[in-house]
């Protein structure tokens, strides 16, 4: 493990002393799915799930923390089984959907979620006229409940498509009173107050935590980073982790520790998991 920041090496160390009470976040995808070009064909790494099963056996808690409604998340990740493994072991598996405003798990069973925002309907049935207008109307629009996403992927010069965009889908979220979250060649418009931050926040709360990992790959993780660091000043241990790719990464120079991929973001909690089985920091 190579670490990327100064105190890399102390954090995790600290992290590793702490794991009784440690709380291991991590997005879904490009940290646990690879990237596709279809969001809808995502799927996790096929290690994924025995990791995650392990891991949990030595921490507080895990939490699955995406912007995909957390129904998709638990379907496209198997999450569901890994949730009932993990309740074998006598832990908790959390799955916080919709930037944290969704919420399963592993011992409720099911999905908590609050009505959509107003000004979200009437934002969603102007895209088809904005998508025109950047001449990007191939783009696909993704309808969460509580948010969209412009996804530019498919499209074939992406890049392009994606800044005539933003500032479109910018001016027209404020004018509903609307967050805009760009992302990999996907803006996001959702409710104000609706990011992993918030989530990472009230998670660590709730269990009572004394420290924290978090791993992300994207513009849309940085406020869990940010909240790690603040949690951090409070005298928390925490560990943030990049899962890196060919693309330019928002997230390297924040980072404790950068990996490659979702591969390397698995290899990472083996290593968490054997020195906290282990006692080795």
């Amino acid at each position: 493990m190579e670490f990327t920041s100064v105190d890399g090496e102390r954090h995790y160390a600290a992290v590793v002393r702490a794991a009784d009470d440690l709380v291991v976040g991590l997005d879904f995808d490009g940290t646990l799915a690879p990237i596709v070009d279809d969001p809808e064909s995502a799927h996790i790494h096929p290690d994924a799930p025995e990791v995650l099963v392990a891991l949990a056996e030595q921490v507080r808690a895990v939490a699955v923390v995406t912007g995909r409604p957390a129904r998709q998340a638990l379907a496209l990740g198997g999450l569901e089984e890994v949730g009932n493994e993990i309740g074998e072991h006598g832990r908790e598996l959390f799955v916080l959907g919709q930037y944290g405003n969704e919420r399963w798990t592993s011992v409720e069973r099911r999905v908590i979620s609050p009505a959509p925002p107003r000004g979200l309907a009437t934002f969603t049935s102007e895209l088809p006229r904005l998508l025109r207008r950047a001449d990007a109307g191939e783009a696909w629009i993704e309808e969460k409940g509580l948010a969209v996403a412009v996804h530019t992927r498919r499209l074939d010069d992406p890049e392009a498509a994606y800044d005539r965009l933003l500032p479109l889908l910018t001016d027209a979220a404020r004018a509903h009173d609307l967050d805009v979250e760009p992302g990999k060649q996907v803006v996001e418009v959702r409710a104000h107050g609706m990011h992993k931050g918030a989530a990472v926040r009230r998670l660590v709360e709730q269990l009572q935590a004394r420290a924290v990992v978090f791993g992300g790959d994207d513009l849309g993780d940085v406020e869990a980073f940010k909240a790690v660091e603040e949690l951090r000043g409070q005298g928390l241990p925490g560990l943030l982790v990049c899962s890196a790719s060919t693309e330019d990464n928002p997230l390297a120079d924040l980072a404790d520790v950068v990996v490659d991929g979702p591969a390397g973001v698995l290899d990472l909690l083996r290593q968490l998991t054997e020195d906290v089985r282990s006692g080795r920091v």
